[in-house]
Protein backbone atom coordinates (compact mmCIF):
# COMPACT_ATOMS: atom_id res chain seq x y z
CA UNK A 1 0.00 0.00 0.00
CA UNK A 2 1.50 3.32 -1.05
CA UNK A 3 2.40 5.86 1.58
CA UNK A 4 0.31 9.05 1.33
CA UNK A 5 2.13 12.38 1.46
CA UNK A 6 0.53 15.81 1.75
CA UNK A 7 2.57 18.89 0.87
CA UNK A 8 1.50 22.35 1.97
CA UNK A 9 2.63 25.07 -0.44
CA UNK A 10 3.79 25.07 -4.05
CA UNK A 11 7.02 27.06 -3.94
CA UNK A 12 10.31 25.67 -5.23
CA UNK A 13 10.79 23.63 -2.06
CA UNK A 14 7.32 22.09 -2.14
CA UNK A 15 7.43 21.35 -5.86
CA UNK A 16 10.92 19.85 -5.72
CA UNK A 17 10.15 17.47 -2.86
CA UNK A 18 6.78 16.60 -4.45
CA UNK A 19 8.48 15.50 -7.66
CA UNK A 20 11.19 13.57 -5.83
CA UNK A 21 8.74 11.64 -3.65
CA UNK A 22 6.35 10.95 -6.53
CA UNK A 23 9.33 9.54 -8.46
CA UNK A 24 10.00 7.20 -5.51
CA UNK A 25 6.45 5.87 -5.76
CA UNK A 26 4.77 7.75 -2.93
CA UNK A 27 1.17 8.90 -3.37
CA UNK A 28 1.55 12.68 -3.19
CA UNK A 29 -0.95 15.54 -2.98
CA UNK A 30 0.12 19.19 -3.04
CA UNK A 31 -2.13 21.99 -1.80
CA UNK A 32 -1.45 25.60 -2.83
CA UNK A 33 -3.64 28.41 -1.51
CA UNK A 34 -3.08 30.76 -4.47
CA UNK A 35 -4.37 30.42 -8.01
CA UNK A 36 -0.89 29.58 -9.32
CA UNK A 37 2.13 27.65 -8.17
CA UNK A 38 5.41 29.32 -7.31
CA UNK A 39 5.19 30.75 -3.82
CA UNK A 40 7.58 33.69 -3.91
CA UNK A 41 8.23 32.73 -7.54
CA UNK A 42 4.62 33.52 -8.46
CA UNK A 43 4.17 34.99 -11.97
CA UNK A 44 2.14 38.17 -12.53
CA UNK A 45 0.80 38.58 -16.07
CA UNK A 46 -0.82 41.73 -17.42
CA UNK A 47 -1.26 43.16 -20.91
CA UNK A 48 1.32 40.81 -22.41
CA UNK A 49 3.96 41.37 -19.70
CA UNK A 50 5.15 38.41 -17.60
CA UNK A 51 6.67 39.45 -14.26
CA UNK A 52 8.49 36.90 -12.10
CA UNK A 53 7.54 37.57 -8.52
CA UNK A 54 10.49 35.75 -7.04
CA UNK A 55 14.17 34.97 -7.50
CA UNK A 56 15.90 36.18 -10.66
CA UNK A 57 19.37 34.71 -10.14
CA UNK A 58 19.89 31.05 -11.02
CA UNK A 59 23.05 29.02 -10.45
CA UNK A 60 24.02 25.40 -9.70
CA UNK A 61 21.69 24.16 -12.44
CA UNK A 62 22.49 20.53 -11.66
CA UNK A 63 20.12 20.82 -8.70
CA UNK A 64 17.23 21.25 -11.14
CA UNK A 65 18.59 18.54 -13.43
CA UNK A 66 18.72 16.06 -10.53
CA UNK A 67 14.98 16.42 -9.91
CA UNK A 68 14.19 15.38 -13.48
CA UNK A 69 16.80 12.60 -13.47
CA UNK A 70 15.16 11.13 -10.38
CA UNK A 71 12.03 10.75 -12.49
CA UNK A 72 13.84 9.33 -15.51
CA UNK A 73 13.38 12.57 -17.44
CA UNK A 74 15.59 15.17 -19.10
CA UNK A 75 15.31 18.71 -17.82
CA UNK A 76 16.21 19.97 -21.32
CA UNK A 77 12.88 18.61 -22.58
CA UNK A 78 11.00 20.95 -20.23
CA UNK A 79 12.78 24.33 -20.27
CA UNK A 80 15.93 26.05 -21.47
CA UNK A 81 18.63 27.86 -19.49
CA UNK A 82 20.46 30.81 -21.04
CA UNK A 83 23.91 31.74 -19.67
CA UNK A 84 24.38 35.38 -18.71
CA UNK A 85 27.53 37.40 -19.30
CA UNK A 86 28.07 39.46 -17.27
CA UNK A 87 26.33 37.85 -14.32
CA UNK A 88 25.71 41.33 -12.96
CA UNK A 89 26.68 44.89 -13.71
CA UNK A 90 27.49 46.61 -10.43
CA UNK A 91 27.30 50.41 -10.25
CA UNK A 92 28.76 52.81 -7.72
CA UNK A 93 27.18 56.08 -6.67
CA UNK A 94 28.66 57.90 -9.68
CA UNK A 95 27.26 55.42 -12.19
CA UNK A 96 30.64 53.81 -12.92
CA UNK A 97 30.24 50.06 -13.37
CA UNK A 98 31.92 46.69 -12.86
CA UNK A 99 31.05 43.69 -15.04
CA UNK A 100 30.90 40.67 -12.74
CA UNK A 101 31.57 37.29 -14.35
CA UNK A 102 33.41 34.00 -13.82
CA UNK A 103 35.85 34.56 -16.68
CA UNK A 104 39.09 34.99 -14.72
CA UNK A 105 40.79 37.09 -17.40
CA UNK A 106 37.76 39.32 -17.84
CA UNK A 107 37.23 39.87 -14.14
CA UNK A 108 40.95 40.58 -13.65
CA UNK A 109 40.71 43.26 -16.34
CA UNK A 110 37.70 44.76 -14.57
CA UNK A 111 39.57 44.78 -11.26
CA UNK A 112 42.56 46.49 -12.90
CA UNK A 113 40.34 49.42 -13.90
CA UNK A 114 39.78 50.09 -10.21
CA UNK A 115 42.99 48.93 -8.54
CA UNK A 116 45.71 46.94 -10.29
CA UNK A 117 47.08 45.63 -6.98
CA UNK A 118 43.77 43.91 -6.21
CA UNK A 119 44.20 41.43 -9.07
CA UNK A 120 46.41 39.15 -6.99
CA UNK A 121 44.29 39.75 -3.89
CA UNK A 122 41.21 38.60 -5.78
CA UNK A 123 42.87 35.34 -6.80
CA UNK A 124 43.69 34.64 -3.16
CA UNK A 125 40.10 35.49 -2.21
CA UNK A 126 38.82 33.11 -4.88
CA UNK A 127 40.96 30.30 -3.46
CA UNK A 128 39.71 31.07 0.02
CA UNK A 129 36.05 31.12 -1.04
CA UNK A 130 36.59 27.79 -2.82
CA UNK A 131 37.65 26.16 0.46
CA UNK A 132 34.60 27.62 2.19
CA UNK A 133 32.35 26.43 -0.66
CA UNK A 134 33.74 22.89 -0.37
CA UNK A 135 32.99 22.70 3.34
CA UNK A 136 29.88 24.88 3.52
CA UNK A 137 27.98 23.91 0.38
CA UNK A 138 29.27 20.52 -0.73
CA UNK A 139 29.45 19.04 2.77
CA UNK A 140 27.39 20.94 5.35
CA UNK A 141 24.50 22.17 3.19
CA UNK A 142 23.69 18.73 1.82
CA UNK A 143 23.22 16.84 5.07
CA UNK A 144 20.56 17.19 7.78
CA UNK A 145 21.43 18.47 11.25
CA UNK A 146 18.76 16.87 13.42
CA UNK A 147 20.94 16.20 16.48
CA UNK A 148 23.61 18.23 18.26
CA UNK A 149 25.98 15.33 17.60
CA UNK A 150 25.62 16.02 13.86
CA UNK A 151 27.11 19.45 14.50
CA UNK A 152 29.82 18.25 16.88
CA UNK A 153 31.16 15.86 14.24
CA UNK A 154 31.86 18.68 11.77
CA UNK A 155 32.80 21.40 14.28
CA UNK A 156 36.62 21.09 14.02
CA UNK A 157 36.66 21.50 10.24
CA UNK A 158 34.04 24.23 10.48
CA UNK A 159 36.05 26.25 13.00
CA UNK A 160 39.20 25.93 10.85
CA UNK A 161 37.53 28.24 8.29
CA UNK A 162 37.30 31.10 10.84
CA UNK A 163 33.51 31.41 10.67
CA UNK A 164 33.44 34.20 13.28
CA UNK A 165 34.81 36.58 10.66
CA UNK A 166 32.23 38.50 8.58
CA UNK A 167 31.93 38.26 4.81
CA UNK A 168 33.01 41.89 4.42
CA UNK A 169 35.94 41.36 6.81
CA UNK A 170 36.96 38.28 4.86
CA UNK A 171 36.91 40.15 1.54
CA UNK A 172 38.79 43.10 3.05
CA UNK A 173 41.71 40.80 3.89
CA UNK A 174 42.39 40.43 0.17
CA UNK A 175 40.90 43.52 -1.54
CA UNK A 176 41.99 47.11 -0.91
CA UNK A 177 39.69 49.22 -3.08
CA UNK A 178 36.50 50.30 -1.28
CA UNK A 179 34.19 49.76 -4.24
CA UNK A 180 35.69 46.35 -5.04
CA UNK A 181 35.15 45.35 -1.42
CA UNK A 182 31.47 46.12 -1.93
CA UNK A 183 31.37 44.23 -5.23
CA UNK A 184 32.72 41.03 -3.67
CA UNK A 185 30.81 41.22 -0.39
CA UNK A 186 27.20 42.07 -1.32
CA UNK A 187 26.15 38.42 -1.81
CA UNK A 188 24.71 37.98 1.72
CA UNK A 189 22.05 40.53 0.76
CA UNK A 190 20.74 37.92 -1.69
CA UNK A 191 19.75 35.74 1.28
CA UNK A 192 18.74 38.47 3.74
CA UNK A 193 21.96 39.02 5.68
CA UNK A 194 24.26 41.90 6.61
CA UNK A 195 27.68 41.49 4.91
CA UNK A 196 29.34 43.26 7.84
CA UNK A 197 28.03 40.74 10.36
CA UNK A 198 27.07 37.41 8.84
CA UNK A 199 29.64 34.63 8.96
CA UNK A 200 32.20 34.39 6.17
CA UNK A 201 30.73 30.98 5.36
CA UNK A 202 28.46 32.94 3.02
CA UNK A 203 31.51 33.79 0.93
CA UNK A 204 30.72 30.41 -0.60
CA UNK A 205 28.08 32.14 -2.76
CA UNK A 206 30.85 33.84 -4.70
CA UNK A 207 32.54 30.56 -5.56
CA UNK A 208 29.20 28.83 -6.17
CA UNK A 209 28.52 31.34 -8.96
CA UNK A 210 32.12 31.20 -10.19
CA UNK A 211 31.94 27.41 -10.42
CA UNK A 212 28.47 27.04 -11.94
CA UNK A 213 27.75 30.36 -13.66
CA UNK A 214 24.60 32.50 -13.52
CA UNK A 215 21.66 31.84 -15.82
CA UNK A 216 18.28 33.02 -16.95
CA UNK A 217 15.54 30.59 -17.97
CA UNK A 218 13.77 31.27 -21.25
CA UNK A 219 10.28 32.55 -20.58
CA UNK A 220 11.18 33.55 -17.02
CA UNK A 221 11.30 31.73 -13.70
CA UNK A 222 7.67 30.80 -14.20
CA UNK A 223 8.86 28.35 -16.87
CA UNK A 224 10.59 26.32 -14.15
CA UNK A 225 7.54 26.45 -11.90
CA UNK A 226 5.30 25.26 -14.75
CA UNK A 227 7.75 22.49 -15.66
CA UNK A 228 7.93 21.17 -12.10
CA UNK A 229 4.12 21.24 -11.88
CA UNK A 230 3.90 19.32 -15.16
CA UNK A 231 6.49 16.76 -14.04
CA UNK A 232 4.67 16.25 -10.76
CA UNK A 233 1.35 15.48 -12.45
CA UNK A 234 3.08 13.25 -15.01
CA UNK A 235 4.37 11.21 -12.09
CA UNK A 236 0.84 10.77 -10.78
CA UNK A 237 0.84 13.58 -8.24
CA UNK A 238 -2.38 15.41 -7.41
CA UNK A 239 -2.20 19.18 -7.60
CA UNK A 240 -4.78 21.44 -5.90
CA UNK A 241 -4.77 25.22 -6.50
CA UNK A 242 -6.93 27.75 -4.64
CA UNK A 243 -6.98 25.22 -1.80
CA UNK A 244 -5.60 26.56 1.49
CA UNK A 245 -4.90 24.22 4.39
CA UNK A 246 -6.47 25.40 7.63
CA UNK A 247 -5.17 22.87 10.16
CA UNK A 248 -2.95 19.85 10.70
CA UNK A 249 -4.63 16.74 12.06
CA UNK A 250 -2.53 15.30 14.88
CA UNK A 251 -2.45 12.20 17.06
CA UNK A 252 0.16 12.53 19.78
CA UNK A 253 3.55 12.95 18.12
CA UNK A 254 2.16 12.06 14.70
CA UNK A 255 0.46 14.16 12.05
CA UNK A 256 -2.38 12.15 10.52
CA UNK A 257 -3.44 14.56 7.77
CA UNK A 258 -4.73 18.04 7.08
CA UNK A 259 -8.03 19.88 7.18
CA UNK A 260 -8.68 22.15 4.22
CA UNK A 261 -10.31 25.55 4.54
CA UNK A 262 -13.63 24.12 3.28
CA UNK A 263 -13.59 21.54 6.07
CA UNK A 264 -12.48 18.57 3.94
CA UNK A 265 -10.07 16.15 5.64
CA UNK A 266 -7.13 14.56 3.80
CA UNK A 267 -5.43 11.63 5.46
CA UNK A 268 -1.63 11.47 5.26
CA UNK A 269 1.18 9.28 6.53
CA UNK A 270 3.64 12.14 6.02
CA UNK A 271 3.10 15.91 5.88
CA UNK A 272 5.61 18.38 4.45
CA UNK A 273 5.23 22.12 4.95
CA UNK A 274 6.66 24.56 2.43
CA UNK A 275 4.96 27.33 4.40
CA UNK A 276 6.74 29.57 6.89
CA UNK A 277 7.75 27.39 9.84
CA UNK A 278 6.43 29.66 12.57
CA UNK A 279 3.17 30.06 10.63
CA UNK A 280 2.93 26.27 10.48
CA UNK A 281 3.39 25.88 14.23
CA UNK A 282 1.18 28.83 15.29
CA UNK A 283 -1.61 28.71 12.70
CA UNK A 284 -1.80 25.12 11.46
CA UNK A 285 -1.04 23.01 14.55
CA UNK A 286 -4.22 22.75 16.66
CA UNK A 287 -4.02 24.92 19.79
CA UNK A 288 -4.18 21.97 22.19
CA UNK A 289 -1.11 20.40 20.57
CA UNK A 290 0.98 23.54 20.21
CA UNK A 291 4.37 23.48 21.91
CA UNK A 292 4.84 26.94 23.45
CA UNK A 293 8.55 26.33 23.91
CA UNK A 294 8.96 25.63 20.18
CA UNK A 295 7.02 28.76 19.32
CA UNK A 296 9.07 30.95 21.68
CA UNK A 297 12.30 29.53 20.29
CA UNK A 298 11.21 30.35 16.74
CA UNK A 299 9.96 33.81 17.70
CA UNK A 300 13.30 34.60 19.32
CA UNK A 301 15.24 33.94 16.13
CA UNK A 302 16.60 36.94 14.26
CA UNK A 303 14.58 37.46 11.09
CA UNK A 304 15.80 38.78 7.76
CA UNK A 305 14.98 42.08 6.15
CA UNK A 306 12.02 42.46 3.83
CA UNK A 307 11.80 43.85 0.31
CA UNK A 308 10.01 46.58 -1.60
CA UNK A 309 9.54 45.33 -5.17
CA UNK A 310 8.29 47.26 -8.20
CA UNK A 311 7.32 45.41 -11.38
CA UNK A 312 6.78 47.63 -14.41
CA UNK A 313 6.70 47.57 -18.19
CA UNK A 314 7.45 50.44 -20.59
CA UNK A 315 5.89 51.37 -23.91
CA UNK A 316 9.28 51.40 -25.65
CA UNK A 317 12.66 49.75 -25.21
CA UNK A 318 15.86 51.19 -23.72
CA UNK A 319 18.56 49.79 -26.04
CA UNK A 320 21.00 52.56 -25.13
CA UNK A 321 20.66 52.15 -21.38
CA UNK A 322 23.85 51.22 -19.54
CA UNK A 323 21.89 48.59 -17.64
CA UNK A 324 22.59 44.88 -18.22
CA UNK A 325 20.18 42.01 -17.51
CA UNK A 326 21.09 41.95 -13.79
CA UNK A 327 22.23 45.16 -12.09
CA UNK A 328 23.19 46.21 -8.60
CA UNK A 329 23.38 49.87 -7.63
CA UNK A 330 25.34 50.21 -4.41
CA UNK A 331 25.05 53.16 -2.04
CA UNK A 332 28.09 55.37 -1.56
CA UNK A 333 27.65 54.83 2.19
CA UNK A 334 27.57 51.04 2.10
CA UNK A 335 28.12 50.44 5.82
CA UNK A 336 25.65 53.14 6.85
CA UNK A 337 23.00 51.62 4.59
CA UNK A 338 23.47 48.23 6.27
CA UNK A 339 23.18 49.82 9.71
CA UNK A 340 19.97 51.61 8.71
CA UNK A 341 18.51 48.40 7.31
CA UNK A 342 19.50 45.87 9.95
CA UNK A 343 19.99 47.89 13.16
CA UNK A 344 18.06 51.15 13.03
CA UNK A 345 15.31 49.51 10.94
CA UNK A 346 14.66 52.65 8.93
CA UNK A 347 14.34 53.27 5.22
CA UNK A 348 17.75 53.88 3.62
CA UNK A 349 18.91 57.46 3.35
CA UNK A 350 20.54 56.46 0.04
CA UNK A 351 19.12 53.87 -2.34
CA UNK A 352 20.78 50.54 -3.07
CA UNK A 353 18.81 48.62 -5.68
CA UNK A 354 18.73 45.41 -7.67
CA UNK A 355 17.39 46.01 -11.17
CA UNK A 356 16.35 43.02 -13.23
CA UNK A 357 15.85 43.74 -16.94
CA UNK A 358 15.05 40.30 -18.38
CA UNK A 359 13.75 41.70 -21.68
CA UNK A 360 17.42 42.42 -22.42
CA UNK A 361 17.77 38.65 -22.91
CA UNK A 362 14.26 37.45 -23.69
CA UNK A 363 11.89 39.55 -25.80
CA UNK A 364 9.06 37.01 -25.40
CA UNK A 365 8.16 38.15 -21.88
CA UNK A 366 6.99 41.60 -22.99
CA UNK A 367 4.91 42.88 -25.93
CA UNK A 368 6.86 43.80 -29.08
CA UNK A 369 8.87 46.98 -28.67
CA UNK A 370 8.48 47.03 -24.88
CA UNK A 371 10.84 46.48 -21.93
CA UNK A 372 10.13 44.78 -18.62
CA UNK A 373 11.76 45.57 -15.26
CA UNK A 374 11.75 44.37 -11.67
CA UNK A 375 13.36 46.71 -9.15
CA UNK A 376 14.07 45.48 -5.62
CA UNK A 377 14.98 47.65 -2.65
CA UNK A 378 15.92 45.96 0.64
CA UNK A 379 13.85 47.41 3.48
CA UNK A 380 13.38 46.50 7.16
CA UNK A 381 10.93 43.80 8.15
CA UNK A 382 7.77 44.61 10.08
CA UNK A 383 9.65 45.07 13.34
CA UNK A 384 10.25 48.58 11.99
CA UNK A 385 7.92 51.44 12.90
CA UNK A 386 6.96 52.00 9.27
CA UNK A 387 3.33 52.34 8.20
CA UNK A 388 3.44 50.92 4.69
CA UNK A 389 -0.11 52.05 3.95
CA UNK A 390 1.32 55.58 4.05
CA UNK A 391 4.96 54.97 3.09
CA UNK A 392 4.68 52.69 0.06
CA UNK A 393 3.65 55.22 -2.58
CA UNK A 394 6.18 57.94 -1.66
CA UNK A 395 8.95 55.33 -1.51
CA UNK A 396 7.90 54.05 -4.93
CA UNK A 397 8.00 57.61 -6.28
CA UNK A 398 11.48 58.15 -4.84
CA UNK A 399 12.80 55.02 -6.56
CA UNK A 400 11.21 55.91 -9.90
CA UNK A 401 12.60 59.43 -9.79
CA UNK A 402 16.07 58.06 -9.06
CA UNK A 403 15.88 55.61 -11.96
CA UNK A 404 14.63 58.29 -14.34
CA UNK A 405 17.37 60.74 -13.38
CA UNK A 406 20.24 58.25 -13.57
CA UNK A 407 19.39 55.23 -15.75
CA UNK A 408 16.07 55.35 -17.64
CA UNK A 409 15.24 58.76 -19.18
CA UNK A 410 11.56 59.77 -19.22
CA UNK A 411 10.72 56.55 -17.40
CA UNK A 412 7.58 57.66 -15.58
CA UNK A 413 5.85 58.91 -18.71
CA UNK A 414 6.55 55.60 -20.47
CA UNK A 415 5.23 53.14 -17.89
CA UNK A 416 2.23 51.22 -19.18
CA UNK A 417 1.97 48.45 -16.56
CA UNK A 418 3.00 48.56 -12.92
CA UNK A 419 2.56 46.60 -9.70
CA UNK A 420 4.45 46.86 -6.42
CA UNK A 421 4.61 44.94 -3.15
CA UNK A 422 5.89 45.85 0.30
CA UNK A 423 6.56 43.90 3.53
CA UNK A 424 2.82 43.52 4.15
CA UNK A 425 2.65 41.31 1.05
CA UNK A 426 5.29 39.00 2.51
CA UNK A 427 3.32 38.79 5.75
CA UNK A 428 -0.29 38.68 4.54
CA UNK A 429 -0.02 36.86 1.21
CA UNK A 430 3.06 34.68 1.72
CA UNK A 431 2.53 34.17 5.50
CA UNK A 432 6.15 35.08 6.31
CA UNK A 433 6.66 35.99 9.96
CA UNK A 434 7.32 39.74 10.33
CA UNK A 435 7.17 40.04 6.55
CA UNK A 436 10.75 38.74 6.40
CA UNK A 437 11.54 37.95 2.77
CA UNK A 438 14.10 35.25 3.62
CA UNK A 439 12.68 33.85 6.88
CA UNK A 440 15.22 33.51 9.72
CA UNK A 441 18.39 35.44 9.00
CA UNK A 442 21.39 33.38 7.98
CA UNK A 443 24.24 33.53 10.45
CA UNK A 444 26.59 31.47 12.54
CA UNK A 445 24.05 30.69 15.30
CA UNK A 446 21.15 30.32 12.86
CA UNK A 447 22.72 27.77 10.53
CA UNK A 448 23.14 23.96 10.49
CA UNK A 449 21.79 22.49 13.77
CA UNK A 450 20.84 25.95 15.08
CA UNK A 451 18.42 26.54 12.20
CA UNK A 452 14.93 24.98 12.32
CA UNK A 453 15.36 21.34 11.40
CA UNK A 454 14.16 19.62 8.24
CA UNK A 455 12.13 17.23 10.41
CA UNK A 456 9.97 18.59 13.21
CA UNK A 457 11.14 18.11 16.78
CA UNK A 458 7.49 17.89 17.89
CA UNK A 459 5.98 15.55 15.27
CA UNK A 460 7.99 12.67 13.91
CA UNK A 461 6.36 12.63 10.46
CA UNK A 462 6.19 16.41 9.83
CA UNK A 463 8.93 17.79 7.58
CA UNK A 464 9.92 21.26 6.41
CA UNK A 465 11.33 22.59 3.16
CA UNK A 466 12.03 26.14 2.03
CA UNK A 467 14.05 29.13 3.18
CA UNK A 468 13.23 28.80 6.88
CA UNK A 469 14.83 25.41 7.40
CA UNK A 470 18.36 24.08 6.83
CA UNK A 471 20.34 24.99 4.74
CA UNK A 472 18.60 28.37 4.30
CA UNK A 473 17.43 30.91 1.73
CA UNK A 474 18.28 31.18 -1.96
CA UNK A 475 17.22 28.83 -4.75
CA UNK A 476 20.13 26.35 -4.36
CA UNK A 477 19.56 26.08 -0.61
CA UNK A 478 15.79 25.64 -0.99
CA UNK A 479 16.31 22.87 -3.55
CA UNK A 480 18.75 21.20 -1.16
CA UNK A 481 16.17 21.38 1.64
CA UNK A 482 13.84 19.37 -0.63
CA UNK A 483 16.58 16.84 -1.35
CA UNK A 484 17.30 16.46 2.37
CA UNK A 485 13.62 15.97 3.24
CA UNK A 486 13.24 13.42 0.44
CA UNK A 487 16.23 11.44 1.68
CA UNK A 488 15.08 11.56 5.32
CA UNK A 489 11.61 10.31 4.38
CA UNK A 490 12.86 7.63 2.02
CA UNK A 491 15.41 6.38 4.54
CA UNK A 492 12.84 6.34 7.36
CA UNK A 493 10.24 4.44 5.36
CA UNK A 494 12.78 2.05 3.86
CA UNK A 495 14.09 1.16 7.32
CA UNK A 496 10.54 0.37 8.38
CA UNK A 497 10.23 -2.00 5.45
CA UNK A 498 7.31 0.01 4.09
CA UNK A 499 8.81 0.82 0.69
CA UNK A 500 11.42 -0.57 -1.62
CA UNK A 501 14.00 1.36 -3.62
CA UNK A 502 12.89 2.43 -7.09
CA UNK A 503 15.71 2.84 -9.55
CA UNK A 504 14.98 4.99 -12.59
CA UNK A 505 17.25 5.84 -15.47
CA UNK A 506 17.16 8.86 -17.72
CA UNK A 507 15.41 8.47 -21.04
Amino acid sequence: MKKRVVIIGGGFGGLAVACRLAAHGFEVELFEKRDRLGGQAYVYEKNGFKFDGGPAILTALYLFDDIFKAAGKRREDYFEFIPLNPFYRVFNEDGASFNYTNDLDAISAEIARWNLKDQQGYRRYLESSQAIYQKGFIELAQQPFLKISDLIKVAPDFVSLHPFQSVYGHVAQFIQNDFLRQVFSFHPLLVGANPFETTNMYSLIHFLEFEWGVYYVKGGIGSIVAALGKLFTELGGELHLNTPVSELQTQGRLVSGVRLMDGTLRRADIVISDADILYTYKKLVPARYQNRLTQRRLEQLSYSNSLFVIYFGTRHRYPDSKLAHHNFILSSHYKRMMDELFHHKTLPSELSLFIDMPSRTDATIAPPGCDLFTVIAPVPNLDAAIDWSITARPFRDRIMQFLEEHYLPELRSNIVVEHYVDPLHFQNTLNNYKGAAYSASPGLVQSTWFRPHNRSDDFSNLYFVGAGTHPGAGVPAVLLSAKIADELIFESEYRKGKIYPIHRTAG
